[in-house]
């Protein structure tokens, strides 16, 4: 093998890391439970399938705990992780390295095999959550982005066709065309209604994306559930779930300031074409503002140690390109 690396963060056995794999999974499972339970009825919910559906992550995925780069966990338990993806198993001269036994069963999150398959799109995410940290927030859209992709629905149709629009056709349609339309997402943007596209003041596209990211983008923040779970192994189950309960928040505010007539699956709207629900919508907004930045801000340490290997301006031989984006909104 190469040059041994030892700088181990911590080094966990058995009885340390169990527990918190455990208690991973109670919290995870509240949220894959119910969607399991749903799909195997054929039944839909309109906020609590959104991550299960638009995002690729599976329920399956989320329920496996991570400890993060550095960490090397030890024990019987710990070497059934051996055939994961992006795992390795430490070799004698590290366990003695450590002061374990070398034929102690360990392993740790492979770096150098995460950085030749996903170099690139780890200096991606990182250049990404960098540049949108670094902008000031914008906080005037009222969620429009949703009233735009319902617009023309008698020509269009209605994206969720089990649900009702809480205005109607003609309603939705004049509140799209009395507002100012400023939505900087382009995974928002490009399920506009054809009519309501010239209506937004910018032109969001995946080239510009970089430029137009900011932190008071509702998408933005939820998408950063997207980019963390990207980053596994690297990053530690605990922030990938702070991000998924973040994004499944903000879901919930997206859909009840939506079109959407949500009040028999019991959520009340947040009228957004009155002055009382606008102001709302903003106060929700500045307060997911302050969390989705905190949260970039913990994913961007725990890249940095890292990141000489994983963001070179050379990748590895076989480094892939961002992976693409979902291709339905659901």
């Amino acid at each position: 093998m190469g040059a041994v690396s030892l700088s181990y963060s911590a080094v966990l056995p058995e009885e340390a890391w169990l527990p918190r794999q455990a208690a991973y999974q109670e919290r995870v499972r509240p949220f894959t439970d119910g969607f399991l339970r749903r799909r195997s009825a054929g039944q839909k919910h309109p906020v609590e399938d959104f991550l299960f559906t638009y995002y690729s992550l599976k329920p399956g995925q989320l329920l496996r705990w991570h400890p993060g780069a550095g960490v090397v966990l030890t024990g019987a338990a710990a070497a059934e992780r051996a055939g994961w993806k992006f795992y390795r198993t430490l070799a004698p001269e590290e366990l003695v390295a450590l002061g374990l036994d070398p034929e102690t069963p360990a392993v740790t999150v492979d770096l150098a095999g995460f950085a030749a398959a996903r170099g690139t799109a780890a200096g991606f995410t990182r250049m990404l959550l960098s540049r949108t940290a670094a902008r000031k927030p914008s906080l005037g859209c009222f969620g429009m982005h949703e009233w735009a992709m319902a617009y023309k629905s008698e020509v269009n149709g209605i994206r969720h066709e089990y649900l009702g629009l809480r205005l109607g056709a003609e309603g939705t349609n004049d509140l799209v065309e009395q507002s100012r339309i400023r939505c900087t997402h382009f995974d928002a943007f490009r399920f506009y209604a054809p009519e309501a596209i010239s209506l937004n003041e910018l032109a969001p596209t995946r080239k510009n994306q970089r430029d137009l990211e900011q932190p008071g983008c509702l998408h933005a923040n939820m998408d950063l559930y997207k980019w963390a779970y990207k980053l596994t192994p690297l990053l530690p189950g605990d922030l990938v779930m702070d991000c998924f309960e973040l994004a499944w928040r903000i879901r919930e505010m997206d859909m009840r300031a939506s079109p959407y007539d949500l009040q028999d699956w019991g959520y009340e709207p947040i009228q957004v074409e009155t002055p009382a629900g606008r102001a709302a919508y903003a106060s929700l907004q500045r307060g997911f503002t302050e969390e989705s930045q905190q949260l970039r801000v913990r994913i961007l340490d725990l890249l940095d140690p890292f990141q000489e290997q994983l963001c070179s301006p050379n990748p590895p031989a076989g480094s892939t390109a961002p992976e693409k984006t979902p291709t339905t909104w659901s």
